[in-house]
């Protein structure tokens, strides 16, 4: 593996693309190209850690080391065998393959997955009369098959866990958001640790931990115990040591407020217990508030929010969407305002058009992000006064 040039590819969500890209070129990423669910990049070993220490929208970090075409199953066994696996695998470590498969030709992840391991596994008893073992939980050492017609692609991952499980989510709701597509969301709208930040139907915490993370400028993985590239035969552990410290020497003061409202007294409990976990509960205040009897009383703020939807408190739609529009409108003047919903019809209630639409999946709905500028007066004469929302 050449560790100065590393070719990188970088899982996301989609429509998050934009902002990892942007996340990988600050980190110092060279050769920056948006993909479709994922951004490409190259840079050296140090730079891997730092991406997988930092990036705030990143849910697995790929290195692609053996690339080929197999036109059927005895072909893609051979190839696979042919392969040094001693290089990346050490015969005393476990590991895990997982696969995404686009093909006419293998149809089924999972057998091309046992493919994969019986090649593995045959290549270490040839070669050396011994063989790794599997170990779906935590492996050592993780794979990852992708392909796409007739071309297989193996990389090593270098992240091991999924990036969005940041390691401070003790507690969730029924309907927890991603952190991953959290911190998106928040980059979405503009959320850099300036002003104020509300989010009125809080849940278990997630989007106020992801905003207090981006204001104070936390690594993302802060919490994280362990990564897949530790267990890599040319792990540095000095480099990342040195990559962390500089990292958390970058950690800054904020100085404005970070805000939960829900009325769900257990909701409460469980971002408490997630705020505690995280260490900020300097940070972030939460209150049992009924977001439709507040008023606004943080300037300037920007809100951000997951609607509840049915899985957590039975809603009315129509009547939830309507009541939404009204506090926007009566309690919050010069607010910039972001939720996101599946439900597309409903959120034609709030009865406010939005002045931004962007397409999000939350787990497998598909959502809008939708941004709503609230105005005191008219829109014309605070653009003409140039008000600071």
């Amino acid at each position: 593996m050449d560790t100065e040039n590393l070719k990188i590819q970088i899982k996301t969500f989609f429509g998050l693309e934009e902002i990892l890209a942007g996340e990988i070129k600050k980190l110092g990423g060279r050769n920056v190209e948006i993909k479709n669910r994922a951004v490409n990049c190259e840079g050296d070993l140090g730079f891997l850690y730092k991406i997988n220490y930092s990036a705030r929208t990143a849910l697995k970090i790929l290195i692609p080391v053996y690339e080929f075409k197999a036109f059927n199953q005895q072909q893609f066994y051979n190839k696979l065998f042919q392969f040094a696996w001693e290089d990346y695998l050490d015969v005393d470590q476990t590991f895990a393959i997982d696969a995404t498969v686009n093909s006419e030709t293998f149809k089924h992840s999972q057998f091309v997955t046992l493919k994969m391991k019986d090649a593995i596994v045959d290549y270490f008893q040839e070669k050396f009369k011994k063989r790794p073992n599997i170990e779906t939980r935590s492996p050592d050492i993780k794979f990852h098959l992708h392909i796409d017609r007739e071309l297989v692609t193996i990389s090593m991952d270098s992240s091991g866990d999924a990036l969005f499980k940041r390691g401070y989510r003790k507690e969730q709701g029924e309907a927890p958001i991603n952190e991953v597509l959290a911190s998106g969301m928040l980059q979405l709208a503009g959320w850099d640790g300036k002003g104020n930040f509300l989010d009125p139907m809080c849940g278990s915490g997630t989007l106020l931990i992801e905003a207090a993370m981006i204001a104070l400028d936390l690594p993302a993985q802060i919490f994280r115990k362990r990564f897949a590239f530790q267990n890599w035969n040319n792990y540095d552990a000095d480099l990342f040591a040195k990559i962390k410290e500089v990292r958390i020497g970058r950690i800054k003061e904020f100085t404005g407020k970070i805000v939960g409202y829900d009325i769900d007294a257990r909701m409460l409990n469980a971002a408490r217990t997630n705020i505690e976990a995280a260490e900020m509960e300097d940070v972030i205040e939460v209150r049992k508030q009924n977001f439709f009897e507040s008023k606004k009383d943080l300037f300037p703020l920007l809100m951000v929010f997951n609607p509840p939807y049915d899985e957590r408190i039975s809603i009315n739609d129509e009547d939830f969407y309507k009541k939404v529009g009204d506090t926007f409108k009566t309690h919050y003047p010069n607010t910039l305002a972001w939720l996101i919903s599946s439900d597309l019809e409903a959120v034609k209630k709030i009865g406010l058009r939005p002045s931004r639409k962007i397409k999000l999946f939350n787990g497998k709905l598909e959502t809008r992000f939708l941004q709503y500028e609230m105005y005191e007066g008219t829109k014309k004469l605070h653009k003409a006064e140039g008000k600071e929302l």
